[in-house]
């Protein structure tokens, strides 16, 4: 069969042929300028889905490769401070043992206390380091310095361990307070703490004694002026013993009488991770006297929620509790049979006490939050991994440290009294200007366990290093090898786009050719 093929049919199937030949030079020819094989999805939809995700996924390892350096910044900082802190600690050990030795005087003491000074202000700025303006032993208050020189009372008496006390005012140099019996010169007599207490103080290391009595100050406390503002409060009804009341100034090394070293320390100011707190939510009202109180190792806030009253011995408090900030709520809890004065309520974590020293009494719809303290700063280095980058300074240098809620700071205990690293520097300095061999001996042994306190946290930093230097290798393969994923997916094979260009141009020239020739015929050309 026989078809008719018209010029304008002509027209058309050149012109397709020319565009199709065209598109596929020019889509190789942005290949070329790109060189990138998917150029838009329809080039590849499948491929440009995975190029996708894998763009994401190095961009996520590259975060976590930038919180690597700046976890490492803060590490390697804390690892130098530390190492600094234990060069300063072998110092202060050194004077100790030239202190404590009998051919020294107290002049010689002295001078040495002049220098103990110095390196404890040493002290106090090294934990107060800071990595880009953010203190790095702190806790999570980074925007303030983790310490603040203050003064602590010292005793000789061990009755007065758990005696509460206050310290007003400054001094540059310790004082030293002794207690007097004008009936019992021989000293040792019992005495008690309060108004109208005798007793003497000295501010230049016993050269110099100025007699005082006491006064009462705040409520259940005397108060001992020292003078030129500075002040000692002791709460009434403490027991001490009165010193032989003969201006020696070798007086004070004897046991026979109590004496107070008020000597420098430093109080820490940061966050801690120690305990848990519970807050009632303030729009509800609770019984009168009724107390909450949570123990455990809760990671996060707890919201509990009280669903039915109960009152008195022997009924059962039902309870919801939610983790996630009351967006969901776990029901049907009950607490053991309460004593008719407390009632404990178990947790994910831990458990929540709810007491009254008269009668409990709950009632539906009252609130609580049970708060973890938190200090940690986390950092992601991985999917699955965070390390902490900062640390609790009272759990490193020690010092005095005010609980969240209490009245008065007290010295940190937790790591032990000789690992305290600012209040054995304090007491060495207090022994020191006062010329108390005794004391000055005590604290080389305290050094020395000081110094292992600074030297286990610089282990537990050097392993957090270590973390960081495994967690960037394996961050660093996983970033090349998802790159080279990519590079496969939609790079373009130069040598092979190069041949098919200059396939391609010579067809494009053909059909150029080609349809010129064909649009020239005629029958015109043949009359």
């Amino acid at each position: 069969m026989n078809f008719r093929v018209t010029q304008r049919d002509i027209y058309a199937i050149s012109l397709t042929n020319m565009n199709s030949t065209l598109s596929g030079l020019q889509q190789s020819n942005i290949q070329a300028a790109s060189q990138k094989r998917i150029n838009q999805p329809e080039d590849d939809p499948a491929g440009q889905a995975l190029a996708l995700q894998l763009r994401s996924s190095i961009s996520q390892l590259g975060q976590y490769q930038k919180n690597i350096t700046t976890a490492t910044g803060w590490l390697n900082l804390a690892d130098s401070t530390t190492s600094q802190v234990s060069t300063v600690l072998t110092g202060l050990k050194e004077l100790a043992e030239q202190a404590s030795t009998g051919t020294m005087t107290d002049q010689n003491r002295q001078q040495i206390s002049y220098q103990a000074r110095q390196e404890f202000e040493q002290l106090i700025s090294l934990a107060n380091t800071t990595y880009e303006n953010q203190s790095i032993f702190s806790g999570q208050k980074t925007d303030s310095p983790a310490y603040a020189q203050s003064l602590w009372l010292t005793a000789n008496d061990s009755s007065l361990s758990n005696v509460s006390f206050s310290i007003s005012g400054a001094t540059s140099y310790t004082g030293l307070v002794q207690f007097t019996d004008p009936a019992s010169s021989g000293g040792g007599s019992s005495l008690t703490m309060g108004a109208g207490l005798n007793f003497r103080y000295s501010l230049d290391g016993g050269q110099n004694w100025t007699k005082g009595v006491a006064v009462s100050g705040a409520a259940g406390y005397a108060t001992l002026n020292l003078g030129s503002g500075l002040a000692v409060s002791i709460a009434d009804g403490a027991t001490v013993k009165s010193d032989p009341n003969t201006g020696s100034r070798s007086d004070y090394n004897s046991t026979a009488g109590t004496s107070l070293w008020v000597r420098p320390t430093a109080q820490y100011l940061g966050d801690d991770h120690d305990s848990v707190d519970v807050d009632p939510l303030t729009a509800q009202t609770y019984a009168s006297g009724t107390k909450a109180r949570a123990g455990g190792t809760f990671s996060s806030n707890v919201m509990v929620r009280i669903d039915a009253a109960a009152s008195g011995a022997g009924s059962i408090v039902r309870y919801s509790y939610s983790l996630d900030n009351g967006s969901t709520w776990v029901h049907s809890n009950t607490s053991a049979t309460t004593t008719g004065t407390t009632a404990t309520l178990s947790l994910p974590g831990g458990i929540l006490t709810l007491s009254n020293a008269g009668k409990l009494a709950v009632a539906a719809g009252d609130e609580y939050v049970v708060r973890p303290r938190t200090a940690n700063i986390n950092v992601a280095i991985s999917p699955t991994e965070t390390i902490t980058v900062n640390g609790v300074g009272k759990d490193i240098f020690g010092g005095i440290y005010k609980q969240p809620g209490s009245n008065a700071a007290s010295a940190i205990t937790s790591m032990g009294s000789n690992a305290n690293i600012f209040e054995v520097a304090g007491k060495f300095i207090g022994y020191l200007e006062t010329n108390n061999q005794t004391g000055i001996a005590q604290c080389v042994a305290a050094f020395s366990d000081a110094q292992q306190q600074v030297l286990t946290y610089a282990t537990n930093v050097g392993g957090r290093e270590n973390r960081l230097t495994t967690a960037s290798t394996v961050l660093t393969n996983l970033s090349q090898g998802q790159t080279q994923q990519l590079s496969n997916d939609e790079d373009v094979d130069l040598s092979s786009l190069l041949s098919k260009l200059a396939q391609q141009q010579i067809a494009y020239q053909a059909v150029l050719k080609s349809s010129s020739m064909i649009m020239q015929l005629s029958l015109v050309s043949y009359i």
